[in-house]
Protein backbone atom coordinates (compact mmCIF):
# COMPACT_ATOMS: atom_id res chain seq x y z
CA UNK A 1 0.00 0.00 0.00
CA UNK A 2 1.15 3.38 -0.97
CA UNK A 3 1.76 6.52 1.36
CA UNK A 4 -1.30 8.39 0.00
CA UNK A 5 -3.85 5.54 0.60
CA UNK A 6 -2.52 5.06 4.14
CA UNK A 7 -2.81 8.87 4.67
CA UNK A 8 -6.24 8.46 3.04
CA UNK A 9 -7.42 5.87 6.01
CA UNK A 10 -5.81 7.87 8.46
CA UNK A 11 -7.70 10.63 7.32
CA UNK A 12 -10.76 8.82 7.37
CA UNK A 13 -10.02 7.51 10.88
CA UNK A 14 -8.86 10.83 12.25
CA UNK A 15 -12.57 12.61 11.02
CA UNK A 16 -14.32 13.40 14.48
CA UNK A 17 -11.84 12.56 17.00
CA UNK A 18 -10.06 14.44 19.90
CA UNK A 19 -6.95 12.69 20.29
CA UNK A 20 -5.02 10.14 19.09
CA UNK A 21 -2.45 8.48 21.14
CA UNK A 22 -0.39 8.20 19.19
CA UNK A 23 -0.64 8.51 15.78
CA UNK A 24 2.35 7.41 14.94
CA UNK A 25 1.83 4.53 16.52
CA UNK A 26 -1.13 3.90 14.75
CA UNK A 27 0.32 4.97 11.15
CA UNK A 28 2.81 1.73 11.78
CA UNK A 29 0.05 -0.34 12.89
CA UNK A 30 -1.92 -0.26 10.21
CA UNK A 31 1.15 -0.05 7.77
CA UNK A 32 2.26 -4.17 9.60
CA UNK A 33 -1.42 -4.92 9.28
CA UNK A 34 -1.36 -4.26 5.52
CA UNK A 35 2.04 -5.77 4.83
CA UNK A 36 1.23 -9.17 6.52
CA UNK A 37 -2.67 -8.92 5.81
CA UNK A 38 -3.32 -9.45 9.26
CA UNK A 39 -6.47 -6.98 10.62
CA UNK A 40 -6.07 -4.80 13.88
CA UNK A 41 -8.01 -5.82 16.76
CA UNK A 42 -9.99 -2.57 17.36
CA UNK A 43 -11.60 -2.87 21.18
CA UNK A 44 -14.79 -0.52 22.49
CA UNK A 45 -16.65 -1.60 25.57
CA UNK A 46 -19.92 -0.51 26.83
CA UNK A 47 -21.93 -1.39 30.08
CA UNK A 48 -25.04 -2.79 29.99
CA UNK A 49 -26.62 0.07 32.37
CA UNK A 50 -29.65 0.55 30.20
CA UNK A 51 -31.81 -1.45 27.72
CA UNK A 52 -31.35 1.29 24.72
CA UNK A 53 -28.43 1.95 22.26
CA UNK A 54 -28.62 5.89 21.57
CA UNK A 55 -27.38 7.98 19.31
CA UNK A 56 -24.33 8.81 21.88
CA UNK A 57 -23.20 5.43 21.56
CA UNK A 58 -23.67 5.18 18.06
CA UNK A 59 -20.52 7.87 17.47
CA UNK A 60 -18.50 4.95 19.07
CA UNK A 61 -19.57 2.31 16.64
CA UNK A 62 -19.62 4.51 13.62
CA UNK A 63 -15.51 5.11 14.58
CA UNK A 64 -15.52 1.34 14.77
CA UNK A 65 -17.33 0.41 11.63
CA UNK A 66 -14.86 2.96 9.47
CA UNK A 67 -11.83 0.11 10.86
CA UNK A 68 -13.92 -2.40 9.47
CA UNK A 69 -14.96 -1.13 6.38
CA UNK A 70 -10.60 -0.53 6.47
CA UNK A 71 -10.70 -4.44 6.44
CA UNK A 72 -10.04 -4.55 10.61
CA UNK A 73 -11.89 -6.63 13.37
CA UNK A 74 -13.90 -5.08 15.75
CA UNK A 75 -14.29 -6.64 19.53
CA UNK A 76 -17.66 -5.30 20.72
CA UNK A 77 -17.23 -5.73 24.74
CA UNK A 78 -20.07 -6.23 26.44
CA UNK A 79 -19.22 -5.12 30.67
CA UNK A 80 -21.62 -7.39 32.18
CA UNK A 81 -19.19 -7.73 34.55
CA UNK A 82 -17.88 -4.45 35.15
CA UNK A 83 -21.47 -3.11 34.81
CA UNK A 84 -22.24 -4.60 38.43
CA UNK A 85 -19.73 -1.93 39.72
CA UNK A 86 -20.87 1.29 37.28
CA UNK A 87 -18.20 3.14 35.75
CA UNK A 88 -17.48 6.00 38.18
CA UNK A 89 -16.70 7.92 35.67
CA UNK A 90 -17.82 12.00 35.25
CA UNK A 91 -20.22 10.36 38.40
CA UNK A 92 -20.82 12.24 41.30
CA UNK A 93 -22.14 9.58 43.41
CA UNK A 94 -21.91 5.92 42.99
CA UNK A 95 -24.24 4.24 40.38
CA UNK A 96 -27.37 2.21 41.93
CA UNK A 97 -26.52 -1.72 42.12
CA UNK A 98 -27.60 -3.51 38.81
CA UNK A 99 -29.38 -6.84 39.00
CA UNK A 100 -28.39 -9.93 37.01
CA UNK A 101 -31.61 -10.15 35.14
CA UNK A 102 -31.60 -6.37 34.59
CA UNK A 103 -28.00 -6.79 32.94
CA UNK A 104 -28.50 -9.83 30.70
CA UNK A 105 -31.60 -8.19 29.24
CA UNK A 106 -29.95 -4.83 28.86
CA UNK A 107 -26.88 -6.98 26.67
CA UNK A 108 -29.36 -8.77 24.78
CA UNK A 109 -30.56 -5.47 23.36
CA UNK A 110 -27.49 -4.20 22.99
CA UNK A 111 -26.43 -7.11 21.23
CA UNK A 112 -29.19 -6.76 18.50
CA UNK A 113 -29.17 -2.98 18.33
CA UNK A 114 -25.23 -2.98 17.32
CA UNK A 115 -25.85 -5.07 14.62
CA UNK A 116 -27.39 -1.97 13.06
CA UNK A 117 -24.13 -0.26 12.66
CA UNK A 118 -21.21 -2.84 12.81
CA UNK A 119 -20.61 -5.51 10.45
CA UNK A 120 -21.71 -9.04 11.60
CA UNK A 121 -18.96 -10.81 9.68
CA UNK A 122 -15.96 -9.10 11.29
CA UNK A 123 -17.53 -8.19 14.80
CA UNK A 124 -16.57 -10.81 17.93
CA UNK A 125 -19.19 -10.07 20.85
CA UNK A 126 -17.60 -10.87 24.18
CA UNK A 127 -18.76 -10.49 28.13
CA UNK A 128 -16.11 -9.39 30.39
CA UNK A 129 -17.55 -11.70 33.10
CA UNK A 130 -16.15 -15.18 31.13
CA UNK A 131 -12.57 -13.94 32.38
CA UNK A 132 -13.19 -12.10 35.27
CA UNK A 133 -15.66 -14.77 36.86
CA UNK A 134 -12.60 -17.01 36.78
CA UNK A 135 -10.43 -14.74 38.35
CA UNK A 136 -9.67 -15.95 42.08
CA UNK A 137 -8.81 -13.85 44.81
CA UNK A 138 -5.12 -14.00 44.00
CA UNK A 139 -5.50 -13.14 40.79
CA UNK A 140 -7.38 -10.11 41.89
CA UNK A 141 -4.52 -9.12 44.31
CA UNK A 142 -2.43 -9.66 41.53
CA UNK A 143 -4.28 -7.38 39.39
CA UNK A 144 -4.12 -4.41 41.76
CA UNK A 145 -0.22 -4.46 42.29
CA UNK A 146 -0.42 -2.92 38.63
CA UNK A 147 -1.91 0.22 40.19
CA UNK A 148 -1.41 2.78 42.92
CA UNK A 149 -4.07 4.62 45.27
CA UNK A 150 -2.37 8.17 44.14
CA UNK A 151 -3.22 7.20 40.79
CA UNK A 152 -6.62 6.17 41.17
CA UNK A 153 -6.73 9.46 43.23
CA UNK A 154 -5.43 11.72 40.64
CA UNK A 155 -9.22 11.31 38.47
CA UNK A 156 -10.90 14.44 38.55
CA UNK A 157 -14.09 12.72 39.21
CA UNK A 158 -12.43 11.17 42.16
CA UNK A 159 -10.83 14.44 43.62
CA UNK A 160 -14.54 16.54 43.29
CA UNK A 161 -16.19 13.75 45.33
CA UNK A 162 -13.27 13.55 48.17
CA UNK A 163 -13.93 17.39 48.13
CA UNK A 164 -17.54 17.15 48.35
CA UNK A 165 -16.57 14.37 50.73
CA UNK A 166 -19.29 12.34 48.90
CA UNK A 167 -18.64 8.12 49.55
CA UNK A 168 -16.72 5.99 47.04
CA UNK A 169 -16.63 2.78 47.14
CA UNK A 170 -13.64 0.53 46.93
CA UNK A 171 -15.04 -1.37 44.51
CA UNK A 172 -14.98 1.92 42.28
CA UNK A 173 -11.24 2.39 41.93
CA UNK A 174 -11.67 -1.44 40.78
CA UNK A 175 -13.53 -0.42 38.30
CA UNK A 176 -10.66 1.20 36.36
CA UNK A 177 -7.92 -1.75 36.24
CA UNK A 178 -10.54 -4.20 35.18
CA UNK A 179 -11.05 -2.10 32.20
CA UNK A 180 -7.71 -1.72 31.40
CA UNK A 181 -7.50 -5.36 31.83
CA UNK A 182 -10.08 -6.37 29.40
CA UNK A 183 -7.54 -4.64 26.69
CA UNK A 184 -4.80 -7.07 27.91
CA UNK A 185 -6.86 -9.93 27.83
CA UNK A 186 -8.15 -9.58 24.57
CA UNK A 187 -4.67 -8.02 23.06
CA UNK A 188 -6.48 -5.32 21.54
CA UNK A 189 -4.47 -3.13 19.27
CA UNK A 190 -6.49 -0.05 19.39
CA UNK A 191 -9.29 0.80 21.77
CA UNK A 192 -11.74 3.72 21.69
CA UNK A 193 -13.96 5.57 24.03
CA UNK A 194 -15.14 9.10 24.81
CA UNK A 195 -12.82 11.70 25.86
CA UNK A 196 -14.19 11.21 29.49
CA UNK A 197 -12.84 7.83 29.45
CA UNK A 198 -8.79 8.97 28.61
CA UNK A 199 -8.04 7.78 32.09
CA UNK A 200 -9.29 4.37 31.91
CA UNK A 201 -7.86 4.12 28.20
CA UNK A 202 -4.48 5.38 28.95
CA UNK A 203 -4.39 2.38 32.32
CA UNK A 204 -5.02 0.06 29.54
CA UNK A 205 -1.72 0.78 27.97
CA UNK A 206 0.21 0.76 31.33
CA UNK A 207 -1.21 -2.24 31.98
CA UNK A 208 -0.56 -3.86 28.80
CA UNK A 209 2.86 -2.66 28.98
CA UNK A 210 3.38 -4.28 32.52
CA UNK A 211 2.44 -7.98 31.24
CA UNK A 212 5.19 -7.22 28.12
CA UNK A 213 2.46 -6.93 25.24
CA UNK A 214 2.73 -4.27 22.51
CA UNK A 215 0.51 -1.08 23.85
CA UNK A 216 -2.87 -0.25 22.54
CA UNK A 217 -3.41 2.66 20.20
CA UNK A 218 -6.12 5.38 22.08
CA UNK A 219 -8.58 7.17 20.20
CA UNK A 220 -10.59 9.59 22.27
CA UNK A 221 -14.04 10.83 20.67
CA UNK A 222 -16.15 13.75 21.84
CA UNK A 223 -18.90 13.41 24.20
CA UNK A 224 -22.35 13.81 21.99
CA UNK A 225 -24.52 16.51 23.82
CA UNK A 226 -28.36 15.05 23.96
CA UNK A 227 -31.22 17.13 23.17
CA UNK A 228 -30.94 19.94 26.33
CA UNK A 229 -27.47 20.92 24.22
CA UNK A 230 -26.04 21.15 27.48
CA UNK A 231 -25.43 17.68 29.25
CA UNK A 232 -23.58 14.47 28.29
CA UNK A 233 -26.49 12.55 26.16
CA UNK A 234 -27.90 10.07 28.51
CA UNK A 235 -31.26 8.01 29.39
CA UNK A 236 -31.14 8.94 32.54
CA UNK A 237 -31.32 12.54 31.92
CA UNK A 238 -34.17 12.63 29.86
CA UNK A 239 -32.01 13.77 26.67
CA UNK A 240 -31.54 11.24 24.63
CA UNK A 241 -32.75 9.88 21.25
CA UNK A 242 -32.32 6.05 20.91
CA UNK A 243 -31.95 4.52 17.38
CA UNK A 244 -35.01 2.02 18.42
CA UNK A 245 -37.19 4.78 19.49
CA UNK A 246 -40.36 5.08 17.06
CA UNK A 247 -39.45 7.28 13.49
CA UNK A 248 -41.86 9.97 14.60
CA UNK A 249 -40.29 10.76 17.89
CA UNK A 250 -36.64 10.43 16.44
CA UNK A 251 -37.64 13.07 13.93
CA UNK A 252 -38.80 15.68 16.05
CA UNK A 253 -35.99 15.36 18.86
CA UNK A 254 -33.53 15.99 16.21
CA UNK A 255 -35.55 19.09 15.10
CA UNK A 256 -35.44 20.33 18.39
CA UNK A 257 -31.57 20.45 18.75
CA UNK A 258 -29.81 23.85 18.47
CA UNK A 259 -28.47 24.80 14.64
CA UNK A 260 -25.02 24.72 16.33
CA UNK A 261 -25.48 21.48 17.82
CA UNK A 262 -26.57 19.64 14.49
CA UNK A 263 -23.35 20.65 12.88
CA UNK A 264 -21.33 18.44 15.44
CA UNK A 265 -24.41 15.95 14.77
CA UNK A 266 -23.73 15.85 11.03
CA UNK A 267 -19.90 15.81 11.93
CA UNK A 268 -19.96 12.66 14.28
CA UNK A 269 -23.40 10.67 13.14
CA UNK A 270 -23.00 11.41 9.28
CA UNK A 271 -20.32 11.27 6.52
CA UNK A 272 -21.85 13.85 5.20
CA UNK A 273 -19.64 16.67 3.77
CA UNK A 274 -20.04 19.77 6.14
CA UNK A 275 -19.18 22.11 3.83
CA UNK A 276 -22.12 22.22 1.82
CA UNK A 277 -24.48 20.84 5.29
CA UNK A 278 -23.53 24.54 5.97
CA UNK A 279 -24.72 26.63 3.32
CA UNK A 280 -28.18 24.98 3.78
CA UNK A 281 -31.01 26.56 5.42
CA UNK A 282 -31.20 25.35 8.89
CA UNK A 283 -33.97 24.06 8.88
CA UNK A 284 -33.41 22.15 5.53
CA UNK A 285 -30.42 20.54 6.80
CA UNK A 286 -32.08 19.63 9.86
CA UNK A 287 -34.93 17.82 8.57
CA UNK A 288 -31.93 16.20 6.03
CA UNK A 289 -30.39 14.64 9.82
CA UNK A 290 -33.61 13.22 10.69
CA UNK A 291 -34.17 11.56 7.40
CA UNK A 292 -30.39 10.36 7.49
CA UNK A 293 -30.35 8.80 10.79
CA UNK A 294 -33.77 7.68 10.25
CA UNK A 295 -33.15 5.88 6.80
CA UNK A 296 -29.93 4.09 8.87
CA UNK A 297 -32.07 2.79 11.88
CA UNK A 298 -35.51 2.14 10.44
CA UNK A 299 -35.80 2.47 6.88
CA UNK A 300 -35.99 5.53 3.92
CA UNK A 301 -39.84 5.11 4.13
CA UNK A 302 -40.68 5.51 7.50
CA UNK A 303 -38.27 8.93 6.93
CA UNK A 304 -40.55 10.05 5.16
CA UNK A 305 -43.44 9.06 6.75
CA UNK A 306 -42.03 11.05 10.29
CA UNK A 307 -41.28 14.03 8.07
CA UNK A 308 -45.07 13.96 6.75
CA UNK A 309 -46.37 13.11 10.21
CA UNK A 310 -44.37 16.04 11.57
CA UNK A 311 -45.30 18.92 9.03
CA UNK A 312 -48.56 17.38 9.57
CA UNK A 313 -48.41 18.81 13.28
CA UNK A 314 -46.46 21.76 12.83
CA UNK A 315 -46.80 22.66 9.48
CA UNK A 316 -50.46 22.03 9.26
CA UNK A 317 -51.41 22.41 12.94
CA UNK A 318 -53.10 19.49 12.58
CA UNK A 319 -52.71 16.40 15.33
CA UNK A 320 -50.36 13.48 14.38
CA UNK A 321 -52.06 9.83 13.49
CA UNK A 322 -50.75 7.82 15.73
CA UNK A 323 -51.29 9.20 19.98
CA UNK A 324 -50.62 7.65 22.52
CA UNK A 325 -53.89 7.36 24.92
CA UNK A 326 -54.54 7.43 28.92
CA UNK A 327 -57.88 6.04 30.59
CA UNK A 328 -59.40 7.51 33.30
CA UNK A 329 -62.16 6.12 35.39
CA UNK A 330 -63.48 9.42 37.20
CA UNK A 331 -62.62 13.05 36.41
CA UNK A 332 -58.86 13.64 37.22
CA UNK A 333 -56.78 16.63 37.73
CA UNK A 334 -55.16 17.86 34.60
CA UNK A 335 -51.83 18.08 36.10
CA UNK A 336 -51.56 14.29 37.68
CA UNK A 337 -52.67 13.24 33.88
CA UNK A 338 -49.67 14.84 32.38
CA UNK A 339 -47.39 13.68 34.79
CA UNK A 340 -48.73 10.05 35.21
CA UNK A 341 -49.20 9.31 31.95
CA UNK A 342 -45.95 10.21 31.11
CA UNK A 343 -46.54 12.99 28.86
CA UNK A 344 -44.62 15.50 30.91
CA UNK A 345 -41.46 14.55 33.38
CA UNK A 346 -42.94 16.50 36.64
CA UNK A 347 -45.27 18.95 37.83
CA UNK A 348 -43.53 21.43 38.15
CA UNK A 349 -42.96 21.22 34.13
CA UNK A 350 -46.55 21.54 33.44
CA UNK A 351 -47.78 24.18 35.85
CA UNK A 352 -44.96 26.29 33.94
CA UNK A 353 -46.43 25.01 30.46
CA UNK A 354 -50.21 26.39 32.17
CA UNK A 355 -48.83 29.22 33.31
CA UNK A 356 -47.86 29.75 29.68
CA UNK A 357 -50.93 29.09 28.33
CA UNK A 358 -48.86 26.19 25.91
CA UNK A 359 -51.13 23.41 27.53
CA UNK A 360 -54.92 22.65 25.49
CA UNK A 361 -57.86 20.08 26.14
CA UNK A 362 -60.06 19.85 22.66
CA UNK A 363 -58.44 22.87 21.93
CA UNK A 364 -59.15 25.02 24.77
CA UNK A 365 -56.21 26.44 26.73
CA UNK A 366 -55.70 25.56 29.74
CA UNK A 367 -55.46 28.18 32.41
CA UNK A 368 -56.06 26.76 35.95
CA UNK A 369 -53.47 24.06 36.95
CA UNK A 370 -56.14 22.54 39.00
CA UNK A 371 -58.94 21.97 36.00
CA UNK A 372 -60.51 18.95 36.15
CA UNK A 373 -60.44 16.29 33.35
CA UNK A 374 -64.23 14.40 33.03
CA UNK A 375 -64.56 13.68 29.23
CA UNK A 376 -62.64 12.01 26.61
CA UNK A 377 -60.68 14.15 24.17
CA UNK A 378 -57.12 15.58 23.20
CA UNK A 379 -54.31 16.97 25.75
CA UNK A 380 -51.69 19.05 23.35
CA UNK A 381 -48.82 19.82 25.44
CA UNK A 382 -46.33 22.24 23.76
CA UNK A 383 -46.04 22.06 20.28
CA UNK A 384 -45.43 18.51 19.73
CA UNK A 385 -46.73 16.32 22.67
CA UNK A 386 -50.17 15.15 22.03
CA UNK A 387 -51.98 12.59 24.54
CA UNK A 388 -55.55 11.09 24.20
CA UNK A 389 -57.76 10.78 27.15
CA UNK A 390 -60.05 8.20 26.82
CA UNK A 391 -62.59 6.98 29.50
Amino acid sequence: MDDGALLSQLDRIRRGTSEIISEAELKNKLTRSLKNKTPLRIKAGFDPTASDIHLGHTVLLRKLRQFQDLGHSVIFLIGDFTARIGDPTGQNKARPAMSDEEIKRNAATYKSQAFKILKDSQTEVVFNNDWFSRMSIHDIFDLLKHSTVYQILARADFKKRLKEKSDIRVSEFLYPLLQAYDSVYLKADVEIGGTDQKFNLLLGRELQRDFHHEEQVIITLPLLEGTDGVNKMSKSLGNYIGISEPAEAMFGKVMSISDELMHKYYELLTDEDLSEIKRMHPKEAKEKLAGLLISQYHSAQAAQGAKNAFEKVFKHKEAPLTIPEYKIHKPAKILDILVDSGLLKSKNEARRLIRQKAVTFRDAKIQDENFSVSSAGIIKAGSRRFLKVAI
